[in-house]
């Protein structure tokens, strides 16, 4: 099924309005590692305005229409949709489910692409989801079509391999009376988007979960990924400025294994310039303390001088600083209570999750016996901190990290991970750039 949520937004060109209107189609699908994994249902969440919309299975394609102008929107078509088949394309035989608002004739026709009709049947559908098999002809292409009460829905059907039947055969299995997990389309239509709205996908699949983030400005196939606590599938390591990375997959997020340790050491009672070339502190100014810990680097070096979110600051080519929301979305993949998504993760200066940050820590190196599972592999360090005026403090104890998010201009959101918490702590630091924090990078997805 293809989900349409209209959206009104006004494009002004020159003191005019133009009429038309913009298409984008999100397609979802999962995986683990390499294989094909079945999503149960899609949550979209927009974290720039606020809202969501669900899609269930076997509905994994979200439509967003902009009209241009103010066209009318038909609020009365009571539900009645044709769901996209799975899985398609098709190999040998694929699942085609309807939904009918209530008890009515349905007449179903399927045609190819040359317009012959090769399969058509009418029948009188209770109320609730009906599901039908479809095994293709001969063709790559078909169209199937149901109408309902005069509403018409129809969805695209491909094939890869075409078959040896001439004809094609659908064959009737059953129905599903509970039409709970449909929205309505009041629902549907309520969900706020404009371009450039950043937007949270959360997959699900049986009892796990896989979160990603964008701001789509035009359509895209998603694939979430299912895989974790191995190398990334494909990038297993990293070899940047002569040090080799390992990596290491979170579901749908790639992280480099390792804090960042790249750069020219400087001692800690020097700040970091903007000289073109890159500066790191090693805790008390000892070059040992980088091969353990990683680097420590003040938040303007981290950024390359830069303020925009997600920037690749001093990350390897195709990698990135995560963002304050990528960091929520670690968060919420690796704790047992409070998932992706959960306004807990949204919580300011505060210590938030029940157990992600246990699950972040590594399983030795912190101090009074505070070490974490690892539960995910991303090993995370206390690597301590440079204070403002040079000194270091907190090895053992703490571990902070850098995001290139920022609540206000001169506030930049910081992770922390402490030796006596099982928590992860968001929080800011005002004006005191000069801090010098771990650095971990993410995968451009």
């Amino acid at each position: 099924m293809k989900t349409q949520i209209l959206l009104f937004t006004f494009i002004i060109c020159m003191s005019s309005v133009l009429p038309g209107q913009n298409t984008i189609e999100l397609t979802f699908t999962a995986i683990d590692s390499v294989a094909y994994v079945q999503l149960d249902s899609i949550k979209v969440m927009n974290r720039s305005q606020g809202g969501d919309t669900v899609l269930y299975y076997p509905d994994t394609i979200l439509i967003l229409d902009f009209p241009v102008g103010l066209p009318e929107v038909n609020m009365d078509d009571k539900g009645f949709r044709v769901f996209q088949n799975y899985p398609n394309p098709v190999a040998e035989q694929t699942t085609v489910s309807l939904y009918a608002p209530e008890k009515d004739n349905v007449s179903i026709m399927l045609t190819d692409i040359l317009g012959r009709v090769i399969v058509k049947s009418e029948r009188v559908l209770d109320k609730g989801r009906h599901t039908f098999r479809f095994i293709p002809g001969s063709g790559k292409l078909y169209f199937f079509t149901a109408t309902w009460q005069g509403r018409r829905s129809s969805i695209k059907i491909l094939q890869n391999n075409p078959g040896s039947y001439n004809t094609g055969v659908l064959e009737y299995i059953g129905y599903e009376s509970s039409s709970s997990q449909l929205k309505t389309t009041k629902d549907i239509l309520s969900f706020p988007f404009s371009l450039g709205d950043e937007l949270l996908y959360i997959g699900y699949s049986d009892t796990l979960q896989s979160g990603m983030l964008d701001s789509p400005k035009e359509s895209v196939n998603y694939t979430f990924q299912f895989a974790t606590n191995i190398p990334c599938p494909g990038t297993p390591t990293v070899t940047y400025e002569g040090q080799v990375y390992n990596t290491i997959q979170i579901f749908s997020q790639c992280w480099l294994k390792e804090n960042l340790n790249v750069g020219t050491m400087i001692q800690g009672s020097e700040d970091m310039a903007d000289n073109d070339t890159i500066e790191k502190y090693c805790y008390n100014n000892e070059p040992d303390s980088c091969t353990k810990y990683g680097g420590l680097y003040q938040r303007n070096e981290v950024m390359q001088y830069t303020n925009q979110q997600g920037t690749q600051g001093i990350c390897p080519p195709g990698w990135h600083l995560p963002t304050d929301e990528e960091w929520k979305v670690l968060e919420g993949a690796v704790d047992s209570q409070y998932w992706i998504g959960d306004p807990e993760w949204d919580d300011y200066w505060a210590w938030r999750g029940y157990d992600a940050g246990k699950n972040l820590k590594t399983t030795s190196g912190w101090n009074d016996n505070g070490n974490g599972t690892d539960l995910f592999g991303f090993s995370g360090l206390p690597g301590g901190g440079r204070i403002y005026y040079g000194d270091f403090n907190d090895v053992g104890y703490y571990g902070t990290w850098w995001s290139s998010g920022e609540k206000f201009s001169h506030w930049k959101w910081l992770r922390g991970l402490s030796y006596n918490g099982t928590e992860v702590h968001r929080y800011t630091f005002g004006y005191y750039f000069v801090y010098g924090f771990s650095v971990r990078c993410l995968k451009d997805e």
